[in-house]
Formats: structure tokens, C-alpha cells, sequence
């Protein structure tokens, strides 16, 4: 078992209960909107043209429609689309529409729930640790679920202070999680400003930063409330099995900025499919390029060099073919090899809004950066003299060296890295 951290509590109730406060506060009016509004009735099509049910506007809820076709869907279904748009099963529907049934034998079921369990996991590390919550949680299409070789599951980064987290805190938070589940949580959604969210947020700093938009959607599950886009699964009793994977720690992309704390984890229905799954990652783990690579005396990474591969003469044979490949296939398609610098001054990367994560250094009191795509520079190519409509179409293709500054709990194998080469082509 993990040794007791010491946490503020004053600081954590307060916080907890102002977010809470506001929170009923602004759905108390949400609500009191919605019952103002008109509950005629709706037709709600069933699926591609399918079965017809009818509801009232602002009142009837996807759970509700569930329920009329049987039991059993209302049991399984975790998420729902309205229009072809993600909505909660418990959220009002406003008009005719059609709608769908998601659960978690389907990819949007499982995304939504695993994006839920990241709820989850949230509201159980800064309850036992009294951690800042950052960014999170994940959404799995996007490739921030993606525990290892493609397998999906959840995370969520939080600032630790000086606490290290460790497999010894696992114990700690799968329990936490559990008890979350046992007390049927409800995920409850509102709407509110820029201006409510920095109010609602303004002691977590990392929370600041990521409200951007006019209008927020944050989400509350027992003590958690969180700005979150959604949806959600109805409520956390569906997560009857948790567990933690590993935790990670890195930079948020500058060394400057205070240290992250990442918790990967998986979630399921119940322990028979947790356990088949965890099989699933142990059976992947043994195909796991990074392992074979080295095993094949194909290419290593050192820590000395993170995020950056060097390929032995096995692995440049390959590397090699799979260029000539691609240069074949350029010919083919009437593209011409250019090659154009590594490294260019800033005013390029802020012309063309590209200057993200970028390894940035001075020349001569001025900034420059090295380049993390090839687009600009192919730009630079095309204007430096007068062309003529007899060129065209002009089509210019590149083996570029670029770099990334990636965050270094974001770095994984071949896949995400700092320095790779793209055979990239443009028209």
C-alpha cells in the first residue's frame, strides 16, 4: 500500500463545493428554461427509416424512447445519436429527429464509455490525492486513449506536486473507482459561458487554460464537476470493472512547465470481459514493435536521445525499400523530388500558422525553428520566380526530416515521436 500523502483538505472542500454550488445554480435555471419552453409533440424515427415513436420536445429523452422498445435496450444502450450527433441518453431531445442506440459491443459504446471511466478515474485522484486535474479526459478516436499497439483505454493528467504516483497507488484508486460505481452516479450536463466556466474553474490553472469557447459543456458525477464537451454513458454504475495499466510523467511540450502526471487505465462492463481484454493487451504487448525492433537488431531508441530512433543496418535495408517504394510510386504519379531546408525563421511559422510544438532556438538575436512539416517550405519553392500556366500542374514531393516537440509522456514507439522523416508530396 502506497504511504499516506498529505493533501489540503481546506483547500480541496472549498473548491469542491464551489464548483458544485455554481453548478446546481446555473442547471437550476437551465431547468427552469426548459420547462418554459413548449412540450408539443415529436416524431422520433427509429434508426435509417425505421420504427416511429413519438415524444414531447424538451421532456422526452432518448432513456425514455429506450424504454418503450424493451427492457433490454434500456439496460445496454450508453449512448445515443440524434441526427447523427453523440447525445446522453438522459439529455432532452428538441425537435423531430432520428436516433440511435449505441452499446458497448459497438466502437461509439465503448469510446463513450471509456471516456466516461476517465470521469471517473478524475474524480477518485483528486478526492485521494488532492491533485490539480489537467487535461482529459481522453477521446479514444483521436489517439489519446491509446494505451499500447492500438488498444484503446482512458487516462487522465493531473499535477501531483511532489507526490510520485506508482503501482503501489493503484490499489488506492481502483478501490475509489469501485465505490464510485456502487453509488450509481448520475453524469449531468449543462451549458454555460466563457466567463461562468473561469469563474467555476479559476483555482486550477491547467482548467483556465483549456476554456477557449464562448460556450462551455460541463459535466458533474458526484463530486467531480468538469468542463467536458460529452457526451456521457447515463451513469457510472455501468463501470463495473477498473484498472489501473501504468502511470507516466512528462512536460506539457516545454521543460519550463510544471510537471504532469499521466494515469492509463481500462474499464468494462464487468470482470469477465475486463479480464478477456487484459489477455488481448498481454497477448498485443508480445507483438509490440518497439521489443521486435530490438530483438530483430532493426532500430532502438536511447534515452539520450528520447523520441528520436536510430535504425542498424537491418532496419536501414528496410527503410531504404520502403523509399524506393514511394519514389516509385512518385514517378509514377508525376511527382518531381525536391529537397528544402531543416531549419527556418519564425516569421515563416507564424505566416502560416504551423508553430506548435516546435524545437525553437536564436541565430543572430533572431528566432528560428526547425520545421515540423514540409508545406511551408514547398510554398517558398513555388513563389521565389514567376511561373507560368504552361507549368502546371506542378507537383513536388520530399523525404523531409522533421521534428516535433512532443510531450514526453505522448512519445510512444514509431508511432509518436520527435524526429521522423514523411514522404510528403504536394500539388
Amino acid at each position: 500500500m502506497a504511504d499516506n500523502h498529505p493533501k489540503d483538505e481546506a483547500y480541496l472542500s472549498a473548491v469542491i463545493q464551489k464548483r458544485i454550488k455554481l453548478f446546481e445554480e446555473f442547471q437550476a435555471k437551465q431547468l427552469a428554461e426548459l420547462q418554459s419552453q413548449p412540450h408539443d409533440l415529436i416524431r422520433v424515427t427509429i434508426g435509417d427509416g425505421g420504427e416511429v415513436k413519438q415524444g414531447k420536445r424538451w421532456e422526452t429523452t432518448p432513456s425514455d424512447i429506450a424504454r418503450q422498445i424493451s427492457v433490454e435496450l434500456a439496460n445496454s444502450a450508453l449512448i445515443s445519436s440524434v441526427n447523427d450527433k453523440l447525445w446522453d441518453m438522459g439529455r432532452p431531445l428538441e425537435a423531430d429527429c432520428s436516433l440511435e442506440f449505441f452499446s458497448f459491443d459497438t466502437e461509439k459504446g465503448r469510446d463513450t464509455f471509456w471516456h466516461s471511466s476517465a470521469h471517473i478515474l478524475a474524480q477518485v485522484i483528486e478526492q485521494e490525492y488532492g491533485c490539480k486535474l489537467c487535461s482529459g479526459p481522453c477521446e479514444t478516436k483521436t489517439g489519446g486513449g491509446v494505451i499500447s499497439n492500438g488498444l484503446q483505454g482512458l487516462y487522465y493528467d493531473a499535477f501531483y506536486g511532489d507526490l510520485s504516483l506508482n503501482e503501489q497507488h493503484f490499489p488506492n484508486i481502483e478501490a475509489g473507482a469501485a465505490k464510485v460505481a456502487r453509488e450509481e452516479q448520475p453524469f449531468e450536463r449543462i451549458e454555460v459561458t466563457k466567463d461562468q466556466a473561469l469563474d467555476m474553474f479559476s483555482d486550477n490553472n491547467f482548467k483556465v487554460e483549456l476554456i477557449t469557447e464562448d460556450k462551455i459543456t460541463v459535466y458533474r458525477c458526484g463530486l467531480l464537476v468538469d468542463p467536458c464537451s460529452g457526451p456521457h454513458i447515463p451513469n457510472t454504475s455501468f463501470v463495473q470493472a477498473f484498472k489501473c495499466l501504468k502511470t507516466s510523467a512528462y512536460w506539457r511540450g516545454k521543460r519550463d512547465l510544471q510537471s504532469l502526471q499521466r494515469v492509463h487505465g481500462i474499464s468494462s462492463r464487468d470482470d469477465r470481459q475486463l479480464e478477456a481484454y487484459l489477455k488481448h493487451i498481454e497477448e498485443a504487448n508480445k507483438y509490440d514493435h518497439k521489443l521486435l525492433g530490438q530483438q530483430q537488431e532493426l532500430f532502438f531508441c536511447h534515452p539520450l536521445s528520447p523520441g528520436s530512433w536510430f535504425f542498424e543496418k537491418h532496419g536501414t535495408r528496410v527503410y531504404k525499400k520502403l523509399m524506393q517504394f514511394v519514389e516509385k510510386e512518385y514517378r509514377k504519379r508525376g511527382y518531381e523530388e525536391v529537397i528544402s531546408p531543416n531549419i527556418y525563421n519564425m516569421k515563416l511559422w507564424k505566416k502560416s500558422a504551423n508553430k506548435e510544438n516546435m524545437f525553437m532556438f536564436n541565430i543572430d538575436e533572431q528566432k528560428y525553428g526547425l520545421k515540423p512539416m514540409n508545406c511551408p517550405g514547398h510554398c517558398l519553392m513555388y513563389q521565389h520566380r514567376v511561373r507560368s500556366y504552361k507549368e502546371l500542374p506542378i507537383r513536388l514531393a520530399e523525404f523531409g526530416v522533421l521534428h516535433r516537440n512532443e510531450a514526453s509522456g505522448a512519445l510512444s514507439g514509431l508511432t509518436r515521436v520527435r524526429r521522423f522523416q514523411q514522404d510528403d508530396a504536394h500539388i
